[in-house]
């Protein structure tokens, strides 16, 4: 018996669908492993008497990143929550589902970067404190005008200079977000006591290199579905998208092996930042 047209279509649809749920779900949870490299690099760079402190802190960072986002956050972004649109969010494999996962994994970088930029520096209740709201009011603000238009800011930057913002993998959502929360956190906060030893600048030797390291290669890997998993569907997938993460990769390694002097500190993490 031949199949009818509408049966091939259907069929198609729906590999269409699992296949785009299947690319997404990979791309969180490569960017979800990018927390262990934060975590690793944080323990690396941190003095050895801190070493505990930043790897729970990083982690704890996550878990209520996750509830901030589920139960706020997600709906201050996008006006949806798990509890009057659960059935809508599992339609089509659960799609919409594992895309929270995705952003999730975005909007908990923000206080992974806030926290390498004040490591030492800061107690761990009022950190987990200021996570909550980061993730659960602040960012999803910026998130929600930039991602979904929100307060009409896109179509307002459309009328006046006649195309919105176009912001593909966070640049400036995500790593400009965390980086000017992390600016005024440092300001308040200040340099790490030691830093002034007799009148000058001493740099803290990093605690462990091997783990700065691989923290440096765990974000390095994680940044292909940071970036290129971005398209969020199997069609909008760019080989040049993937080319430009490695080359900048590239870029930063040997960038740092010409202003390093051989600081293993500078080099992992111009390897990454790059």
């Amino acid at each position: 018996m031949t199949p009818s047209v509408e049966h091939v279509h259907g069929a198609v649809q729906t590999l269409t669908q699992s296949s785009d749920t299947l690319f997404l779900l990979l791309g969180a949870i490569m960017v979800f492993l990018m927390h262990a490299g934060f975590a690793f690099l944080e323990v690396g760079t941190v003095r050895h008497k801190n070493q505990v402190n930043a790897l729970v802190k990083i982690l704890a960072d996550f878990g209520v990143s996750a509830i901030a986002y589920f139960f706020i956050g997600y709906w201050v972004a996008y006006g949806g929550t798990f509890f009057a649109d659960a059935e809508t969010l599992s339609q089509g494999n659960g799609y919409e589902l594992v895309k929270f996962f995705f952003l999730l994994t975005f909007a908990a970088a923000i206080p992974a970067i806030v926290s390498g930029g004040i490591a030492e520096r800061a107690r761990f209740y009022p950190i987990l404190l200021a996570t909550f709201f980061t993730v659960g009011l602040v960012y999803p603000l910026f998130e929600g005008m930039i991602w979904n238009g929100n307060f009409g800011f896109q179509g307002w930057l459309e009328s006046t200079f006649g195309a919105g913002f176009h912001d593909f993998a966070g640049s400036i959502v995500v790593h400009g977000v965390g980086g000017w929360i992390a600016l005024v956190a440092v300001v308040f906060l200040g340099m790490r006591k030691g830093r002034i030893r007799a009148g000058k600048h001493t740099n803290f030797a990093p605690s462990n290199i091997p783990f700065l390291a691989l923290g440096a290669w765990i974000l390095s890997v994680g940044w292909f579905g940071f970036n290129v998993m971005s398209a969020q569907t199997l069609e909008g997938i760019s080989g040049l998208v993937a080319m430009n993460s490695l080359m900048a990769m590239v870029g930063g390694i040997l960038a740092s092996l010409v202003v390093g002097r051989n600081d293993p500190g500078l080099f992992t993490m111009d390897h990454w930042l790059a």
